[in-house]
């Protein structure tokens, strides 16, 4: 398996990772090869997906799917 050695990290950025890395208990390169997996991913999303997805969401009308307002929702929240 290849060895990947990345030389000038910034002091932050590699305790970010080291911290992230702890909490899922994983490695450092573990947790390395994670978040490049996760970022070739995401950047392997084709434009028309993204532009699809961001319609859908701005077209949403969260009456016709059944759900309350936020008026009503709120004025439910304040009542309790």
């Amino acid at each position: 398996m290849p060895t990947l050695h990345v030389r000038n990290v910034p002091e932050e950025l590699y305790q970010q990772v080291r911290l992230q890395a702890a909490t899922k208990n994983r490695s450092l390169s573990a947790e390395v090869i994670v978040l490049l997996q996760r970022a070739l991913i995401q950047s392997e999303r084709d434009q028309g997906e993204v532009l699809a997805g961001i319609r859908r969401r701005r077209f949403f009308r969260p009456a016709q799917a059944g759900a309350p307002d936020t008026l009503t929702l709120l004025r439910e929240d304040r009542e309790r």
